[in-house]
């Protein structure tokens, strides 16, 4: 029952990846410059931007991930079927996150078992 996936949410998923590739790459290349210590005042602003600069940085790495392994995914289950239970992703959320490989039910099992394994 693997649904096909089109042409069009194929490419929309590489653009959405080479998208973020790109900004990543941006700001590695920002967090790469150097800090001035002239001024004590600009160099605490200029570290509370870099670490939200390496924030941004991780959260887009595991976006990137996921897009990656919807793409991978799609060759295996087809593009909107849930890898774990086997069924049809909701069309809504798809449209929301077009990286998903879980329906929601699957998606709260999945977080619970990281949030479980993290107090652990």
């Amino acid at each position: 029952m693997a649904k096909k996936v089109t042409k069009t949410q194929l490419t929309a998923l590489e653009q959405q990846r080479d998208h973020i590739v790109t900004e990543l790459n941006n700001l590695r290349q920002e967090l790469r410059t150097e800090i001035e210590f002239d001024d004590v005042d600009d160099v605490a602003s200029d570290l509370v931007e870099r670490d939200k600069m390496q924030a941004l940085i991780f959260t887009l790495e595991r976006k990137l991930d996921d897009i990656e392994h919807a793409i991978q995914q799609v060759q295996v289950t087809g593009y909107g079927v849930c890898e774990m239970c086997g069924k049809e992703i909701d069309p809504e959320r798809l449209e929301i996150f077009p990286e998903t490989t879980h329906c929601v039910d699957c998606k709260r099992i999945v977080e619970r078992r990281a949030a479980a394994s993290r107090v652990d």
